[in-house]
């Protein structure tokens, strides 16, 4: 079962990145990226701080290879997606908690570390310290309200926990009752 878990985790981590790519640059809205968010969120909840780290730099990188965009696909995304399940864990499964996570660890340290990148190494200039601020916020604010909406669903379907299981992560949903009684989480071959 662990070594079914593991490879269960790289194949739903290869789809995160997949989506993150595509998605990206179709449901884009300029300065701003709210489809990255809703991918780090989701990564973070599923699979988990360090899983989204990977997906974000993994999407960033491709990103900026194969599309031409600017060092803020990384900087924008790498703080937030690990920041968002980093929190996910220690509220012990508070989704409210993984999309603050992205909006401070993006919308504020990833914004302001994005102006030493964009000034120094991209060369651009007339920029503040908190220039990216208000898009990455923006960003944030959509891309974490889809998410939310999206999760949520999933955990009154009793679908996150299920997921979560298969993948050998932290699962944080506490079973379903009806008339007080318990229902039983099945597990399926």
């Amino acid at each position: 079962m662990q070594k079914n878990s593991k490879l269960l985790k790289k194949l739903m981590l290869a789809m995160l990145v997949a989506m993150g790519v595509v998605i990206s640059p179709i449901l884009r809205i300029e300065g701003m990226c709210p489809m990255a968010h809703f991918i780090n969120i989701v990564c973070s909840v599923i699979l988990g701080p360090w899983y989204s780290l990977l997906c974000a730099t993994l999407i960033g990188v491709i990103r900026m290879f194969f599309l031409g965009i600017p060092p803020l696909a990384l900087t924008g995304a790498v703080f937030g997606a690990t920041l968002s399940g980093i929190l996910y864990r220690v509220s012990k499964g508070n989704l409210i908690c993984a999309i603050i996570g992205e909006i401070i660890g993006t919308g504020i340290i990833g914004a302001i570390a994005s102006y030493p990148v964009m000034t120094f190494i991209w060369g651009r200039t007339g920029l503040t310290w908190m220039f990216y601020v208000p898009s990455f916020i923006m960003g944030t604010l959509i891309g974490g309200t889809v998410a939310f909406v999206f999760l949520a669903a999933l955990s009154r379907m009793g679908m996150l926990a299920k997921i979560q299981r298969s993948l050998g992560a932290k699962v944080y949903d506490k079973p379903k009752t009806y008339n007080k009684q318990p229902i039983a989480n099945k597990t399926e071959c």
